[in-house]
């Protein structure tokens, strides 16, 4: 479980097919990883297979590349990590799984006084459970649905700090980001399902 708070930008240093599946090195300054520790990295919930010098490896199944954007890391690439939340810590942000529901695109980047205003194309299964002022994690940050300027489209918000301290500020249109829907309101769809 975590929070959509983003404690730390790490840079993939390695990505490389392995077994149907891709391996990931990423670099990181956590300082006390453990093997077997869950990290979401932009918002899916990895594994840590090693800890190697000032970072960690991780294996992706071919299930979770069907599921994401993985396939497109290339080393460089800047990633958001939030080590797993542990009992006591303060939710910051909203109950976050690291389950990627869908991969949306960067439909428009606008402003707003000092707030700028990202557009994203967001599939069925995230557009139903999206809501004005509701929650939505992209690319592992925890974020408000600003409007629905559209049908499947979602309008989020980046205040200055998250603009700082996220890879969000990167984003342009026709990137890729990964979408996690807001965990209550999956459930309570669901149990309405059974009405």
């Amino acid at each position: 479980m975590f929070t959509g708070i983003v404690t730390e930008i790490g840079t993939v240093r390695e990505a490389s097919r392995s077994g149907g599946g891709l391996d990931l090195t990423i670099g990181c300054a956590y300082p006390d990883l453990a093997v077997g520790e869950s990290v979401a990295v932009d918002g899916a919930c990895l594994t840590v297979a090693a800890v190697v010098p000032g970072g960690f490896a991780a294996h992706l199944i071919r299930t979770s590349l069907e599921r994401t954007r993985f396939e497109d890391l290339r080393p460089g690439a800047r990633v958001n990590l939030e080590r797993a939340l542990k009992v006591g810590d303060r939710l910051g942000g909203h109950l976050v799984q690291g389950h990627v529901d869908g991969v949306g695109t960067v439909a428009a980047v606008g402003s707003t006084g000092d707030a700028r205003l990202l557009d994203l194309q967001v599939p069925a299964e995230v557009a139903r459970y999206s809501v004005p002022l509701g929650s939505i994690t992209v690319d592992g940050v925890s974020l408000t649905v600003n409007a629905l300027p559209g049908p499947g489209t979602v309008q989020i918000s980046l205040i200055p700090f998250t603009l700082e301290h996220t890879t969000l500020a990167e984003r342009r249109p026709g990137d890729r980001v990964h979408l996690e829907s807001d965990t209550i309101a999956k459930y309570v769809a669901s149990l309405m399902k059974g009405l």
